[in-house]
């Protein structure tokens, strides 16, 4: 290690790296959502380099050519999933940091390497002799040169030994984004971890061996000169870059001067929450390495997801998160942690890493209490899933098996919450696998059956190669700028444009007709894209030239859609007249739709401020849809919301509505925004520039970044009427609500019902609870009144049949068909039997509302030999129903009530031949 460990805290070496690039012109950009933002072959983002990718492909331009982050990584899924090696090892995690700095077309490997060289050595103070570095050489294809660029400017860092430089090819020293694209070689820097880690082991051409236990690498430098066109065509790109990342972890563990991530300060006081919950020794804590390493990380990382908006749920993200969870507590029953218990290490976390990663504090009680819920959903099934388990590997061992099906793993998951990862870890104890791969193929299976594999969707390149190629031609003609369709949907309701391009099927024309589908692109456009929950505008296109009086042509809109960055498409359908491009025209809104939508969306801000009153700061936006005809919020809440809870929010958010405050729109840095109190909304990308809606003035109580459109007071927004409350997922509810004209209506509809219902009630409107209470109350009366009556009339038919009971012994044996009006006086009747006679036997049928209904009734000194349930169970077939009961009684009911008469003999003739007649 280190000779002279830092005393430098995780939190400052993250905070000194992001110094030194500022201090060296990069602008700092915080870090991304751990959900990746429109990229769907991503189920999380796993290096710094995520958030840049557009910008490397060229489809994003930044207001910055330096930049510096620490990005919040998962590798828990695809080609990077480090969850077997998670506890196992003293470097693997599912959640990290990956510290890094970029170029996009500025310095290159020159500046790329001294600045590394500077910060490691001078700032940081590695020892140099320590340091070993690695460059390109195409040992595998001899197809690119090597690259004796960047080796010689390592040989020009100062302190640097020349011998401590090697070559390497494709798999360790060249970097590529995909299959095709930019690309290029990478320079990897190694630290010599020292003769406490063995000796240093050599390759068979005598070059030091990097990859055994002795070192470790630090920071990987990529540099980006190549744009890859097929699987040996490599071109040079117009402008380099950079592309760097550094494990937060790794550099803090060889600067604090131990040899495990688990020992850094960035673990440390997670593991020490952990022993004091446990009430264990330093002693046993060590020997309980496994399951402290995999409870830190686990919780970690599941304090990073919520914080982002991914909830514990059944599928992609959320199941990720709900199996660390659930992975964390089955380790944690391993050291005697069987309550819930992981939100007093969560609360760590979010003590530790909100100064830095703010969405921490700032949601620290919904992530205590989602990780707290789904611990509680676990464990009142982990008993059974692991005893059923249990009972499984017991058959595979038997039967000399050594592998679980896939299907039995995902029946497992499905009806006993088992994730597959917390299977194949109980497996792995008994020298067992499961078959992933058919476990994969089953959950996509009941993904299809249940219609929900649907909405994985394809991205259809085709179609994306379609609008980059329309883009680039408009861009080069200057149709467009060069950042594409100017956008403003705040401005205007219509605004005067060019149409500068007709789709039809995804083809450029020139003209459409009448009754087209079309595409249509304008040089700026005032239509509202769908986003953040808000659907698109609709409207019309029409030409500025009037011909007789109207418009030559009209495309009716009734979506607004961005196939790529840039490129606004306005969809819709040819009515009237021949459209062609090059035509001035007006975009014109629906200007009544849009209000509606305005209404709506000022709205759900307003119910967000209000449940979070009501309920407490633990509610976040989980999901939204804003339509013109209503409106949809989700939101994180583990409990049904009572009535009286319901309605404070309703009172609130009307209240809100009356006081007219003003809706205030601001265009702010991200930064300013947040420090300034923002809310930004869970999974949401911000650009540095946000716009914030604010309601409430100096003192706002709503306070949110938003892009939708809204209304300009809070008094446009009319009356909001909550419809249901239901719930959404796990920790997830959902609020369905109406505003403005809708609500209108919806309350003169209601009224007009009530009016009529008080009509007919003969009393008034404010008097018809009370008129319909009092009607409950006198039908309640008579049905009383008429049940007394029908079992007296039951009692009465009775005593008639009491006489035609006989008496076989010391026994009475009667069965009878009777009139009565449902089973529970059938059972009364038997009773009253029972207890009127000392010894016997009792059958009786009847029918109601056209099924047949049968009793038996055995006092308790003949049921050694006669049983209740075993006349039933006989007599039952008869009537084609079945039926069973203790022995003193049972019950049954039927379909065929013209068997009545004969079950009752067959009952008849049953009992006398028990009883010997």
């Amino acid at each position: 290690m280190t000779e002279t460990p830092t005393n430098l805290t995780g939190a400052e070496i993250r905070k000194q790296f992001i110094e030194f690039f500022e201090e060296n012109s990069h602008t700092f950009v915080p870090s991304s959502s751990l959900v990746p933002k429109d990229d769907p072959t991503l189920l999380f983002t796993n290096s710094g380099m995520v958030q840049f990718k557009n910008v490397f492909l060229g489809t994003e331009n930044r207001p910055y050519t330096r930049a510096a982050n620490s990005q919040k990584c998962m590798r828990v899924a695809g080609k990077h999933n480090d969850l077997d090696d998670v506890g196992r090892d003293d470097t693997h995690h599912t959640f990290f940091e990956m510290l890094g700095n970029w170029s996009f077309g500025d310095y290159y490997k020159e500046h790329a390497i001294q600045m590394a060289w500077q910060l490691l050595t001078q700032v940081w103070g590695l020892p140099k002799e320590r340091l070993y570095a690695t460059v390109f050489k195409d040992v595998e294809k001899g197809q690119l040169p090597q690259d004796d660029e960047a080796a010689n400017i390592w040989y020009q860092q100062p302190g640097f030994h020349k011998d401590q430089l090697l070559y390497l090819g494709r798999k360790d020293n060249f970097w590529e984004m995909a299959d095709r694209g930019p690309c290029g070689p990478c320079s990897e820097i190694h630290f010599d971890l020292g003769e406490e880690f063995g000796p240093l082991t050599y390759l068979d051409d005598g070059r030091v061996d990097l990859d055994g236990a002795r070192f470790v690498e630090l920071w990987n430098l990529v540099f980006m000169q190549y744009n890859r066109t097929g699987e040996n065509d490599f071109e040079p790109l117009p402008a380099t870059h950079v592309d760097t990342g550094m494990g937060l972890e790794r550099i803090v563990s060889v600067l604090q001067g131990v040899y495990s991530n688990y020992k850094t300060d960035l673990f440390t006081p997670m593991m020490d929450k952990i022993q004091e919950l446990a009430g264990h020794s330093a002693a046993e804590r060590a020997e309980n390495n496994t399951p402290y390493r995999v409870i830190a990380d686990h919780v970690r990382g599941a304090a990073f997801l919520i914080g982002d908006g991914v909830l514990p749920g059944a599928t992609g993200q959320s199941y990720v998160c709900r199996m660390i969870i659930r992975r964390a507590s089955r380790f944690a029953a391993k050291i005697g942690l069987d309550k819930p218990f992981m939100a007093h290490v969560a609360a760590v976390t979010a003590d530790e890493y909100g100064g830095h990663y703010t969405q921490l504090k700032n949601n620290k009680a919904l992530i205590l209490s989602a990780i707290t819920a789904e611990e509680e959903r676990f464990l009142s099934t982990l008993e059974s899933a692991t005893a059923q388990l249990g009972t499984i590997v017991a058959d595979l061992e038997a039967a000399g098996k050594t592998e679980l099906d896939g299907a039995t793993a995902f029946d497992l998951y499905s009806t006993h919450g088992l994730p597959v990862e917390i299977t194949r870890d109980i497996l792995e104890e008994h020298n067992l696998t499961v078959d992933e791969v058919g476990f994969h193929e089953a959950v996509l299976q009941h993904s299809l059956a249940s219609g929900k594999g649907k909405a994985l969707g394809v991205i259809d390149t085709n179609r994306q190669a379609v609008f980059n190629s329309v883009l680039s031609e408009l861009v080069e003609n200057n149709q467009v700028p060069a950042e594409g369709v100017a956008y403003d949907p705040y401005a205007a309701l219509e605004v005067e444009t060019t149409l500068v391009a007709l789709l039809k099927d995804d083809v450029v024309v020139d003209s459409v007709s009448v009754g087209d589908k079309v595409e249509v692109v304008l040089a700026k456009t005032p239509f509202y894209v769908a986003s953040g929950g808000q659907l698109s505008d609709s409207g019309s296109i029409i030409p500025t030239a009037v011909t007789n009086g109207a418009p030559a042509w009209e495309i009716r809109i009734t979506e607004t859609m961005r196939p790529v960055n840039g490129l606004i498409t306005h969809v819709g359908e040819v009515v009237s007249g021949a459209p062609q491009t090059g035509a001035a025209v007006w975009a014109v809104i629906d200007d009544e739709r849009r209000w509606d939508l305005m209404r709506n969306h000022t709205a759900t801000h307003l119910l967000h401020a209000e449940l979070q009153a009501v309920l407490g700061d633990h509610v976040r936006q989980a999901g939204s849809l804003v339509a013109p005809d209503r409106l949809r919020f989700d939101f994180t809440h583990n409990n049904m919301l009572t009535q009286d809870e319901l309605a404070q929010i309703t009172k609130r958010v009307n209240e809100a509505v009356l006081a007219n405050h003003a809706v205030d729109i601001a265009y702010k840095t991200q930064d300013e925004a947040i420090a300034d109190g923002a809310t930004a909304l869970f999974g949401e990308k911000y650009g540095d520039i946000v716009r914030t809606v604010k309601i409430g003035g100096d003192t706002p109580f709503s306070y949110e970044l938003c892009g939708g459109t809204h209304v300009p007071t809070t008094a446009d927004i009319g009356a909001v009427i909550i419809l249901s409350e239901t719930s959404a997922a796990a920790g997830i509810r959902r609020v369905e609500a109406i505003s403005g004209r809708r609500a209108q209506e919806y309350v003169q509809s209601n009224l007009a019902v009530l009016n009529s219902a008080a009509a007919y009630l003969h009393t008034n409107a404010d008097q018809l609870d009370k008129k319909v209470l009092d009607l409950l109350q006198e039908r309640d009366a008579l049905k009383k009144k008429i049940a007394e009556s029908e079992k007296a009339n039951a009692l009465g038919q009775l005593e008639a049949v009491f006489s035609k009971a006989e008496k076989i012994g010391e026994a009475a044996v009667l069965t009878a068909r009777v009139e009565v009006p449902d089973a529970k006086v059938l059972r009364d009747l038997t009773d009253k039997f029972r207890q009127s006679t000392g010894s016997g036997v009792i059958v009786l049928g009847t029918v109601v509302k056209g099924r047949p209904s049968l009793i038996a009734a055995v006092t308790k000194d003949l049921i050694g030999t006669v049983k209740a349930g075993d006349i039933i169970k006989t007599i039952a077939k008869t009537i084609g129903g079945g039926g069973g009961g203790k022995p003193t009684m049972a019950q049954a009911g039927g379909k065929d009530a013209s068997k009545l008469d004969q079950a009752l003999q067959e009952a008849n003739d049953l009992v006398k031949g028990l009883l010997g007649s």
